[in-house]
């Protein structure tokens, strides 16, 4: 069967990322660290076959993009079905204001209700869905090719659940790294996961410089 096989990456670091603020739709820029991951990422994607880039139109999500079509040449698509979770009212706050100040919400966020969706936001049910949809319809005219997708955590953790054919209430026992390269397969009858949060370009990058 033919397949398109996918490199899924999340965006570079944000200074929201380090205060563990809820970023949602909110478009928050990558920090220096991010635009070093960034780069970190395109060095290491430099070699790879890539027909397509596509990534979230949120601008963590596309300077991090850019930085690999700068490297390979491939073409760069905004996608705004890559956008991270809407998460409505959370967003702007950090995990401990959202516990303080809405414990309820809290408790079923945390539960990972799938029916739950902050206010002016999106369930985990609706953001499933998204995904499943936009990467078909993003997938299936590159069979037989390779297309990069970047995105938000949210997007990648749907990714690895659709992949490994987990619930969506199921712990998460997996990571979500920015500027980490992931590795999916997929055919008209859904994802497989071929390889996850490989972060050797940062740590050998750190290395270098320590050396240097």
């Amino acid at each position: 069967m033919q397949a398109t096989h996918i490199i899924a990456i999340r965006h570079g670091e944000t200074a929201w990322n380090v205060d563990t603020r809820i970023q949602g739709h909110l478009d928050i820029p990558l920090n220096d660290t991010g635009l070093w991951q960034a780069e970190q990422l395109a060095r290491a994607l430099a070699g790879e076959p890539i027909a397509a880039i596509y990534t979230s139109d949120l601008q963590r999500a596309h300077a991090t993009a850019q930085a690999v079509a700068r490297t390979t040449g491939a073409p760069l698509t905004a996608e705004p079905g890559l956008r991270e979770r809407s998460f409505g009212r959370f967003q702007g706050r950090t995990f401990a204001q959202i516990e303080a100040e809405l414990p309820a919400d809290a408790l079923r966020w945390r539960k990972r209700d799938p029916h739950y969706a902050p206010e002016g936001g999106e369930s985990l049910l609706t953001l499933h869905a998204r995904i499943e949809r936009t990467i078909a319809t993003l997938a299936q005219p590159h069979l037989d090719e390779q297309i990069v997708l970047v995105a938000h955590g949210g997007v990648l953790d749907a990714l690895y659940r659709l992949a490994t054919r987990q619930d969506i209430q199921a712990p998460r026992t997996w990571q979500l790294s920015n500027a980490a390269i992931n590795r999916l397969l997929w055919t008209p009858d859904g994802l497989n996961l071929i390889g996850w949060a490989d972060t050797r370009h940062l740590d050998d990058a750190v290395r270098d410089e320590t050396n240097a």
